[in-house]
């Protein structure tokens, strides 16, 4: 078998999502991996992600997430985070069959609202002996809302009025309609910061509509909005437990959802570990000269996890900022 080849597989509605499969010289563990929101396979840094995870001996399968990229779904760049949870327990199945895989020690990976996404697939797939989430979003009880503020975003009510004159409009077989997932500010039309950041640059891109990636496109339905308000993944974390989770946090990120994913963190019951990067931020913190190090932090949890060395934690922990807080490991 080829070490890199192209791959798809089925999912439990019909549909085929297709990735990239990085095999292991060996038969051993193997690890499923979904980009960001609206994003493919080949951006922010996720094909090199995969390729340490392969140095280290683990098969790493990467794919784009249905609707985006090279995968089918209907609309496209619809993005529904619950049928992509799903989607994680139809990726693990078709991993369990490859060669170079080990069946009993499987994990998920995600980054941003996939990092989210992967929680919840680990907290209802336990053939996923671990679950990695790389600045997962968290506080989706203010998902409507204004980034540094818990007030309703002031835009919600004229989004939501659009929202149901376009589900109107389907229905009356017209298409769906397509908005910027980023506008020209970097934000999303609720007000949200994504986080980018040399913005002039991005407002350049986005003019000259430069592709972040292939086959990604910066659009998405109004339905989008719609599924991300109806999803709120709090109760799903509870059941994570007894997988083992790492965190990996940047320290950069917007200080209140760092607050909130650290807070998420500590009430997790599973066993767990916390890595805070250094210097980076949400849309860089799995590209550059860190990553090395940044990569050994996941690939030791990943085996360290397999072999039963993360333990619950006796006491909540305290996040320390810089590197990476082992809670309960031997």
């Amino acid at each position: 078998m080829s070490r890199q080849q192209d791959v798809e597989f089925k999912t439990i509605d019909g549909l085929l999502l297709r990735g990239r499969l990085f095999s292991a010289g060996e038969r051993g563990p193997g690890i499923v991996m979904t980009p960001g929101i609206n994003s493919v396979k080949e951006m922010l840094g996720l094909l090199d992600v995969a390729r340490h995870f392969q140095e280290a001996g683990i098969t790493a399968l990467v794919y784009d997430p249905r609707s985006t990229g090279l995968s089918d779904g209907i609309p496209r760049n619809e993005i529904d985070p619950a049928r992509q949870v799903e989607d994680y327990s139809d990726a693990l199945t078709f991993l369990a069959g490859t060669p170079t895989v080990d069946r009993t020690r499987m994990a998920i990976w995600g980054y941003s609202l996939s990092g989210t996404i992967a929680l919840c697939a680990a907290a209802l797939d336990k053939r996923a002996k671990l679950v990695i989430a790389v600045t997962p979003p968290t506080n989706f009880r203010d998902f409507a809302t204004n980034s540094r503020e818990l007030t309703p975003s002031p835009k919600l009510p004229k989004l939501l009025a659009k929202v149901i004159k376009d589900r109107e409009s389907q229905l009356k077989g017209n298409a769906p309609f397509m908005v910027p997932l980023i506008d020209v500010n970097g934000e999303s039309l609720l007000g949200q910061d994504f986080g980018i950041i040399d913005k002039k640059t991005w407002a350049t891109h986005y003019r000259a509509g430069t592709r972040l990636g292939p086959n990604h496109v910066n659009r998405t339905t109004l339905q989008t909005y719609y599924k991300q308000l109806l999803w709120y993944p709090q109760p799903l974390l509870r059941l994570i437990d007894p997988t083992p989770v790492l965190f990996v946090l940047s320290e950069l990120e917007h200080s209140d959802m760092l607050e909130d994913q650290v807070h998420t963190f500590e009430s997790l019951s599973a066993p767990k570990r916390l890595h805070i990067e250094p210097g980076v931020y949400h849309m860089n913190i799995l590209e550059g000269a860190h990553l090395p190090g940044l990569m050994k932090v996941q690939t030791d949890f990943t085996h360290d996890a397999l072999k039963g060395r993360i333990q619950k934690a006796d006491r909540a922990s305290t996040a320390e900022q810089g590197g990476t807080l082992v809670t309960g490991a031997d």
